[in-house]
């Protein structure tokens, strides 16, 4: 297979560049991105005409794929998040490991299909259903790790921190039996899956939530996980957390970890809905990243993240699908801009004095933010990152006769069909002409799994 491939417009670190040569190595890294090279001198080599560097999804609960559209029913009480979540445990206490490792093979071929090249698995369902640890306590982890090869995706693997059903260290409940780990726990899980780690695979961890894990636990981690890997944290996701904080800290979520915990560039927020001006600002100084969901944001009823504020603020960001209700990094960004247009009554927010088009800014932040939370080298078609590529359908409609800085606009705002045509990751074609390699093999063992999950109802 050529280890080049010719793209007459590729979206390069400095933007869209004409007649650029990529090449990579049989590591799957890029080590060579030459523009204005002349069409002869890439005869025989496989033509692109849009490329670009394949979006990192930094949030995902790869079980809560199988969970779509199954919660869409109004209760006798007022719906939220909190309801949503006692759904979700219910849910989660009959999923096996064969389970967790079919839906996840599922959603990540999805995801490629849509425009995902990598992404950060927030993993908690660690213990069997009885709540005993499986013999391999890394047994679930090394499931979805198994997933992500089949179908070809980056990952990184966030074995998930969670003693406490509340703050204050309050018990869990029984429904959180499957999800129970202390910091020795997450340590070994972590341990048992170093031999794993590789140029498409990392490993870091994540604290769930301050009402999961106390600072104490978290710094306990922190001392021995090694200093380069990457740290995520669901925070301030829903106001009745925040109330919860004050009334037990005298501080709100983002407060107190920034007082109690060195947060800095390899952490990555997740939600931080409700923010203060104080802490967008805070937050922003840390260099941490903060992970943005919203279309699960949006079906849980989070609220709306304070994204003007804090790109003033100089603050990174990227985006994830989390419970995966959406699988489409456009939907994803769409929503991103589109929430903060009904937010301030105005058009063309996220963008910035050096970049005003509203696609490129999205497409170019949420690359720089997701590579940066995955902790490995992505983010970019430039020498020593991952050849991952994305390949937009120039026959589609949309794209016809667009100009260069209009592409990522019809991209992103314009239609629901997805326009991504060929995906490649680590130098490996994985979806071609929108179809997965092996799509039909991973949909019927994703079938078979939701007719099993479906008798426990």
């Amino acid at each position: 297979m050529s280890a080049q491939l010719y793209a007459r417009h590729a979206l390069l670190p400095d933007g869209w560049r004409r007649d650029v040569l990529l090449e990579w190595d049989a590591d799957g890294s890029l080590t060579g991105v030459t523009a204005d090279v002349n069409a002869a001198a890439a005869a025989g080599v496989e033509v692109a005409q849009y490329a670009l560097p394949g979006m990192i999804n930094l949030h995902s609960h790869s079980f809560q794929r199988a969970l779509g559209g199954r919660t869409e029913k109004a209760g006798d009480v007022k719906d939220s998040f909190w309801t949503w979540r006692d759904l979700m445990y219910r849910f989660a206490r009959n999923i096996t490991p064969d389970h967790i490792e079919a839906i996840a093979a599922q959603l990540f071929s999805e995801c490629l299909r849509h425009g995902y090249t990598a992404l950060c698995e927030f993993h908690y369902v660690q213990r069997a259903p009885d709540g005993t640890m499986y013999p391999r306590p890394a047994e679930t982890a090394e499931r979805v790790i198994s997933a992500a090869r089949l179908a070809g995706i980056g990952i990184t693997m966030l074995p998930v921190l969670y003693s406490y059903s509340g703050f204050g260290e309050s018990p869990l409940k029984p429904e959180q039996h499957r999800f129970k780990t202390n910091p020795q726990e997450v340590l070994r899980i972590v341990e048992a899956l170093e031999p794993l780690r590789d140029a498409q695979t990392e490993v870091g961890v994540a604290p769930h939530s301050l009402r999961a894990a106390s600072v104490a636990q978290i710094n306990e981690v922190l001392v021995t996980l090694p200093a380069d890997r990457p740290v995520h944290i669901h925070i301030a996701e829903q106001e009745q957390e925040v109330a919860q904080s004050l009334n037990w800290s005298g501080r709100r979520p983002v407060q107190w970890l920034l007082d109690q915990v060195d947060v800095d560039q390899r952490w990555c927020l997740i939600h931080a809905t409700h923010l203060m001006r104080d802490e967008v600002d805070e937050l922003a100084r840390t260099g941490a990243v903060a992970g943005l969901c919203p279309t699960t944001e949006a079906n849980l009823g989070d609220g709306l993240f304070p994204l003007e504020a804090y790109m003033a603020a100089g603050g990174r960001f990227g985006i994830g699908s989390d419970s995966h209700i959406s699988q489409s990094a456009v939907e994803e960004l769409r929503w991103l801009e589109y929430g903060q247009r009904l937010q301030h009554l105005r058009r063309n927010i996220a963008v910035s004095k050096e970049q005003r088009n509203v696609g490129d800014f999205l497409w170019q932040s949420a690359l720089r933010g997701g590579a940066q939370a995955s902790g490995r080298p992505l983010g970019a078609l430039a020498v020593g990152k991952r050849a991952d590529v994305i390949v937009l359908d120039d026959d589609h409609p949309n794209l016809y006769g667009a100009a260069l800085d209009e592409v990522l606009g019809s991209f992103i705002f314009s239609g629901n069909d997805n326009l991504v045509r060929h995906v490649m990751v680590g130098g490996r074609w994985v979806v071609r002409d929108q179809q997965h390699v092996a799509q039909q093999a991973i949909a019927a063992r994703f079938k078979q799994t939701l007719a099993e999950l479906r008798e426990f109802r």
